[in-house]
This record gives C-alpha cells, structure tokens and sequence, in this order.
C-alpha cells in the first residue's frame, strides 16, 4: 500500500518553507510536493472563496462541529466565553501565526531553504507527523482531551482561538469577492441567522459580512426565515444565484490547484521506499 500525497496536507509549516524556496529558486522541492501545492490551493481558495478551507475541507474543523453539536444535544445549548476574554483570546492565533510565519519567511536565511528541505528532517515530517497520533506522549493526550472537551460545550474552540492555519486563511479570505451578503429590504430582522452562526457573527445587523472569522459555511444562509435575505454572492451581480454556486465554484478551484500538482509530476514524492526503509528507524533520534 502506498501513502496518499494528501498527507502532506498535515505538514504546514514546512510547505510555508518550501513555498519560500520556490519563490526564491523557482523550484518546488521534491521531497513532499505535495505540501506545498495544497497549501498554495487553499491559499487561493481563500483568497477567490473566503475561508472555504476551513468550512469544506479542514478535517479539525469537521471534528470540532461534531464535537460541539454533541455538546448542543447533549448539554442542550452551548456556551459562548465572555466578550471581554473571547477578544484576547481570539488573537492567541494570530501570534501563533506570526511565530510560523517569522520562522519560515524571517528567521531562516534564504540560502538555508534548500538544506532544510534536502534534510533527513524534512524527508521523514510525514512519519514523525504520524507518530505524533500514534505514539504521543501523555502531554500530548492530556492537550488533546483538553481540547476536545473545551470544544463540546463552546463552539469550534480550537478554530475560534488557536489555529493559525485559519488566521492565514482568514487574513486572505479579506479579498474575497465572495461574501455573505443580507438584502436589508427583504430580511425580517428575526435574528435566526446570527443565533445559528458557529462563530456568533452579527449576520442580521451587517449588509456585507467581512469578518475574518466567517467560514462561508453557509449556515446563516441554510436557516434564513426569509427567502432571499441572504446569499453568498458577489458583487455587481444583483440576480441571486443558486445556493449550490459557491460550493460547486470552491470544489472547481480546489480541484483545478490538485489537478495542476498531480499533471505537471509536483505531487508524488521523490522519496522511494529504500529512502524510508533508512529513515524511520532514525525517526526517534532526528530533530533532537
């Protein structure tokens, strides 16, 4: 059995690195590829179809909805945290980003790329990546329970406030054309749509969502009262367009930037089984 490229999609950080060696050399590495073609699709998803990332494809963020929609049949309701710590804790992840991003794109000298990414490190990130599930520590578990629980009473805690995968994305998702967007002349200000919200955006009081925290999951839109109130849209189009547009506009781009690194050979790794039959018995010792 062989291992899926898409893997790689759990290895950010370093394709934020090998993404700064391809802008700086031209060339994309070919140790893990495909880390570096995912990571630039999700970019221009979010960037042409806000943080559809995070709402279509993300595999934590579908994780923390079941945990906290168990929470809400469980529990009966979920929680929101008071206004006055959700603020600051909502920046925790955009210190977070700007730690990865000082590491990959400030802190590391560009001539250090090539050896970073030619290394017996980066070669083996998707073996360590796994370990780090199957053979984690008790720290490591105790950080996990912790957050799966946190998740259960409070809406997609992680997402919310810990992850600077979304900060990017949402940071970028700014440019969007794509937008929640509420005919004020049609809505009936019943405030189904913000209620329902999993990040607690004022929908029924904005004419245009731009919050970097909006997913565009489409969920205000799913539970409007009133037909035609809400739409994910774009701009200068007046004519509503069906509820299926955007999710079909997002699978076009996220297939079209996979479809690209599998066709022009940016996608299966050059490492061969020999490589990694030498590699992951070193795995314990590399890094340390």
């Amino acid at each position: 059995m062989t291992r899926p490229p898409s893997v790689e999609g759990f290895l950010p950080i370093g394709a934020l690195i090998s993404l700064r060696h391809w802008i700086y050399s031209g060339i994309i590495h070919t140790f893990h590829p495909a880390a570096v073609v995912l990571l630039v699709t999700f970019l221009t998803m979010s960037l042409l179809g806000k943080k559809s990332f995070c709402s279509f494809i993300c595999p934590v963020g579908t994780l923390s909805e079941r945990f906290w929609r168990l929470g809400e049949k469980a529990l009966g309701r979920n929680w929101r945290v008071w206004t006055w710590l959700d603020v600051p804790l909502r920046g925790a992840k955009y210190l977070l980003l700007y730690f990865f991003i000082n590491i990959a794109f400030l802190q590391m000298p560009a001539k250090a790329l090539g050896g970073f990414l030619g290394s017996p490190y980066w070669a083996v990130a998707d073996v360590k990546m796994l370990f780090f599930f199957t053979r984690m520590s008790a720290l490591t578990l105790v950080v996990l329970i912790a957050l799966a629980a946190l998740s259960i009473p409070f809406k997609n805690f992680w997402c919310r406030y810990l992850c600077p995968y979304g900060a990017l994305v949402g940071i970028l998702s700014l440019a969007s054309p794509w937008k929640i967007r509420r005919k004020e002349e049609v809505c009936t200000q019943c405030g189904t749509c913000s209620r329902k919200c999993p990040f607690h955006l004022p929908v029924d009081r904005k004419k245009v969502v731009r919050s970097l925290e909006c997913t565009g999951c489409l969920t205000c839109v799913s539970n409007c009262q009133a037909d035609g109130a809400l739409a994910m849209a774009l701009p200068m189009i007046s004519s509503p367009l069906p509820v299926w547009t955007y999710p079909l506009f997002v699978l076009l781009v996220f297939s079209v930037g996979v479809g690209w690194g599998m066709v022009s050979g940016y996608w299966q790794t050059s490492l061969v089984l020999q490589d990694y039959k030498v590699l992951i018995p070193m795995v314990s010792g590399i890094g340390h």
